[in-house]
């Protein structure tokens, strides 16, 4: 509990930092907020030129559009930080956060916050919303339930990537474009429908080897009840929580490895 709330402090500290100068933190949110808009738009660019998308329609792609913004929203917030790891292996300052008596990980997670990223959130929130509103759901406890635990759940699978991705720098400093290929170039792939990929061995290795496929293509087809034209199994869709968990303890343990692994700068 102590130690929570001094990573609570740590946030606090940067969000105050960053919202001191209230005009570029105002033009900063805006910016961040319509920038994260137009992934949406492009999603419904296609749309409007195809007339469906992999099969689905309108109402369909937009929950698993809104699903995936929100996911990713969430994940950038939380452990989007991870990303600076390569920075602080390269300069050696990764050293002072091994010194603290604190998780070297979550020190690394709280520092430097964004709170522009909220933005993001909210354009995403909004977005999932219209699309569980608008979608023709038949209602029950288990759907409801999974309505609000999908994004919680991508999230975390978001964020076990960042985490496995930014440790790629104990061992590869210059990662960074491979980290990214799958973390915003996940955010991209699962805003459409799977189906748009067809069966192919890439698909299959970001859809299940990766774990994307249950981010929001599989629980958009739960809260839709409507069969997966990819084939795969109904109980499947019910696990996006069971899928992050499996990814929290890889990530954890790719994160231990990484750490022992560490020789600090220079060597």
């Amino acid at each position: 509990m102590g130690d929570r709330r001094v990573y609570w402090q740590i946030v606090k500290a940067q969000v105050r930092s960053q919202t001191q100068y209230r005009t570029s933190f105002t033009v900063d949110l805006v910016f961040s907020t319509v920038i994260a808009g137009l992934d949406i738009a492009t999603v419904f660019i296609l749309f409007s030129v195809t007339g469906g998308l992999g099969g689905f329609g309108g109402q369909a792609v937009l929950l698993i559009a809104g699903l995936a913004s929100l996911a990713f929203a969430l994940a950038d917030l939380t452990f989007g930080n991870a990303e600076r790891l390569r920075e602080l292996v390269r300069s050696g300052a990764f050293d002072a956060l091994l010194l603290r008596p604190l998780s070297a990980l979550g020190q690394l997670l709280a520092s430097n916050v964004a709170p522009r990223k909220f933005g993001r959130i909210v354009q995403g929130l909004v977005v999932y919303g219209i699309g569980l509103a608008v979608s023709d759901i038949q209602w029950s406890a288990a759907k409801v339930g999974l309505a609000v635990i999908a994004p919680v759940a991508a999230c975390v699978l978001f964020g076990c990537l960042f985490v496995i991705g930014a440790t790629i720098a104990f061992w590869w400093v210059e990662s960074g474009e491979v980290a990214n290929s799958v973390t915003y170039g996940g955010r991209d792939y699962t805003s459409y429908p799977l189906t748009m990929y067809g069966e192919s061995a890439f698909s299959r290795i970001f859809s299940f080897g990766i774990g994307l496929a249950f981010v929001a293509y599989l629980p958009a087809l739960a809260l839709l009840d409507v069969p997966d034209p990819l084939g795969t199994p109904d109980w499947l869709r019910w696990c996006s929580p069971l899928t992050a968990a499996v990814a929290a303890v890889l990530a954890a343990a790719a994160w231990r490895v990484g750490v022992r692994h560490y020789r600090s700068t220079g060597s």
